[in-house]
């Protein structure tokens, strides 16, 4: 139970950390769409344990991206906020990530590694 109630804290705390971010419509105007296809992959193994999607609502969406560790037993997570915020403003339009998790396990540092690909697309400026 208590371990529950440590995820839930991290979470609310991510929460509070994005509510307090700018909104990525105001920091990257043009920004049209964005996609980011995710993966997690222990750093010893070469095998995917979780993936997904996440298909961005610009609109309302925070200038952060903070995602927690999917191993349940982790303390960790990740944040690629400047990388991606760095390809956005850019105006990059597929662009790649990664980021090893800091946190701690059960059974010591957590070997999960997060690798993410985005597409993005963009209004033009003029309209």
């Amino acid at each position: 139970m208590r371990r529950n109630t440590e995820a839930a804290k991290r979470a609310a705390e991510r929460r509070e950390r994005e509510d307090a971010a700018d909104r990525l419509h105001e920091v990257v105007p043009t920004l049209g769409n964005l996609t980011l296809h995710i993966e997690e992959r222990r750093t010893d193994k070469d095998e995917v344990e979780v993936s997904h999607t996440r298909r961005v609502v610009i609109d309302r969406a925070p200038a952060h991206f903070e995602m927690g560790c999917s191993d349940r037993r982790c303390d960790g997570g990740h944040d690629v906020t400047r990388s991606i915020m760095n390809a956005l403003r850019a105006g990059e339009t597929e662009f790649t990530g990664s980021d090893v998790c800091g946190g701690q396990s059960k059974h010591g540092p957590c070997k999960l590694e997060m690798h993410y690909a985005a597409v993005a697309d963009y209004a033009d400026a003029a309209e």
